[in-house]
């Protein structure tokens, strides 16, 4: 059956947009979502609470929650490959097992519980990374995670979005947005837009950093999606991954 995504959503929508966000940023706090919520619009915040006083360090996100921003799990240790350290005795995910990446992953998702409780929420692999072990003992880690989230975020194409029906909820494709400029963020929403897809955009830090964005490119993009939202719907990873659950029911 070849279905037109564009028939998937309810009403006048067209498509879908997730502003999601890595690693709790301070500038996240202070300007994205202030920005955000000016303009009504909602997304996910990836938290790794790895540091000693991390019940602190979470408080301030029970706002956040329940303003109605998804707060989604991106593991304990924040584990990437070990490529990226020149330490020889650095073990990254090539020298972690499946079984070390759970029990990473749990103990995040406990602390989470703890300060931020939620009956469900998604995922965000850290570096967009997905395996665990090298070459021929390389195995990826997606089931597990589809054990214990509703959906979850890697890494994709450039100007390519998600079906609402074909994509794999845990290994859903993403644009990061880092030194982006407005009117090309812009242009990745009508072009998804117009395939009734699904675009996730990932961010880090608003203004500064090696991964951050211009406030002034972020704000453009911000008060696009906000003139749109008759026609674009701007939701956290978990609201849209259950809508696409739900509508995938009519084409099974």
């Amino acid at each position: 059956m070849i279905v037109n995504c564009r028939d998937v959503w309810k009403g006048d929508l067209h498509g879908a947009v997730c502003l999601t966000f890595d690693d709790g940023h301070e500038s996240q706090l202070q300007r994205a979502i202030p920005l955000m919520d000016e303009r009504g619009l909602r997304g996910t915040f990836y938290l790794a609470p790895k540091m000693d006083n991390w019940r602190a360090w979470l408080e301030p996100w029970t706002e956040v929650a329940a303003g109605g921003h998804e707060i989604g799990n991106h593991t304990l240790s924040h584990t990437c490959s070990r490529n990226f350290s020149d330490d020889t005795e650095a073990k990254g995910l090539e020298r972690s097992t499946l079984a070390e990446i759970e029990a990473d992953v749990l103990e995040a998702e406990d602390r989470l519980q703890q300060v931020l409780p939620a009956p469900e929420r998604t995922f965000a692999y850290p570096c967009y990374q997905t395996a665990v072990g090298e070459g021929l003992t390389r195995e990826s880690y997606v089931p597990m995670i589809a054990r214990h989230f509703t959906a979850a975020r890697t890494i994709g194409e450039y100007g390519f979005a998600n079906s609402p029906i074909n994509a794999d909820l845990h290994y859903l494709a993403c644009q990061n947005a880092e030194h982006f400029r407005a009117a090309e963020l812009i242009g990745l929403v009508q072009r998804a837009v117009n395939q009734g897809r699904w675009l996730i955009f990932a961010f880090h830090q608003i203004e500064g950093g090696r991964l951050g964005i211009a406030e002034y490119e972020f704000i453009g993009l911000l008060d696009f999606l906000a003139q749109q939202k008759g026609r674009v719907w701007t939701a956290p990873v978990l609201d849209v991954a259950k809508f696409a659950l739900q509508a995938r029911k009519a084409y099974t």
